[in-house]
């Protein structure tokens, strides 16, 4: 299974990189941060964007633009992999590289605009829902890893989202949090808009039955989802799609086991060791 979501980690084709070069340019997250500890952990990788999807999906406007705009129903897995590869290049790659990919994905979102199943109109370049996109972002990757691989101090906590603001601040947010307090007062001040639906009930089922891994594994990815949903805040997690969908009892243990192995077992040759060998350089 941890090879499976090491996989999600190697870009796709058409998007292969070589975090390598050039050498010596740093990346748009610091070496030796928060972020570069925590998107090296696949675990924490998988169940950190589950939980921010369902952040992200139950904020209505964010619903309609991602998942009426996306590939996400059509082929999972390669969307999985596509988003995955873009989260490595802004944390990793070089700063030149990164900013490219930004911007070619900046302009795509150009076009996605539409209205909410309530008639409310939402357009994706829309600052106040590329903050909620950042922060939930944010939060659901550094939530995993403090809760499954190893706890994180206050500083710490309040460095992952500083660490994320040069990226997000590139897309186009404008006000995503410094700080773990800023978070909670955005988690605050946007509750008052999230609300359950069937997109949200669909999404689970899918990151469940999607041939992330082989079928005799397909019961610890059944896991990890659950293992997501366990970490989601409120108002979001009392949400009836969400509701009895956490772990069971005993099976913290096994995901901490699982995400504290990925922790200790090499890497290989993943983004994260070509862009300490490309920062090697410097010295």
């Amino acid at each position: 299974m941890l090879g499976t979501i090491r996989e999600l980690m190697q870009p796709p084709p058409g998007m292969a990189f070589d975090f390598s070069q050039p050498a010596g340019e740093p990346a748009l997250a610091p070496q030796g941060g928060v972020a570069w500890e925590v998107f090296a952990n696949p675990v924490a990788l998988f169940v950190g964007g589950v939980t921010a999807v369902l952040l992200e999906l139950a904020e209505p406007a964010v619903r309609a633009g991602v998942w009426e705009h996306s590939s996400f129903r059509r082929d999972p897995v390669m969307r999985l992999r596509r988003t995955g590869a873009a989260a490595m290049m802004t944390v990793y790659g070089p700063r030149s590289e990164a900013e490219k990919l930004i911007a070619r994905v900046v302009r795509m979102h150009g076009r996605v605009e539409g209205r909410t199943a309530a008639g409310l109109a939402y357009r994706a370049n829309d600052p106040q829902l590329l903050d909620w996109v950042h922060a939930t972002a944010g939060f659901g990757f550094t939530e995993a890893y403090h809760h499954y691989v190893r706890s994180l101090s206050a500083a710490e906590r309040d460095a992952a989202f500083a660490e994320g603001r040069p990226a997000a601040q590139l897309y186009g947010a404008t006000g995503t949090p410094r700080s773990w307090p800023e978070w909670e007062a955005l988690l605050a001040a946007t509750a008052p808009r999230l609300e359950g639906s069937d997109t949200l009930d669909e999404f689970l089922q899918t990151m469940t039955a999607a041939p992330i891994a082989p079928a005799p594994l397909r019961r610890l990815q059944s896991l990890l989802v659950r293992a997501a949903v366990e970490i989601v805040p409120e108002p979001v997690r009392a949400l009836p799609q969400l509701r009895s969908r956490g772990l069971r009892p005993g099976e913290a243990v096994l995901v901490r086991a699982l995400a504290r192995m990925a922790a200790l077992l090499p890497l290989g040759d993943t983004p994260p060791v070509q862009a300490a060998r490309r920062l090697a350089a410097l010295g």
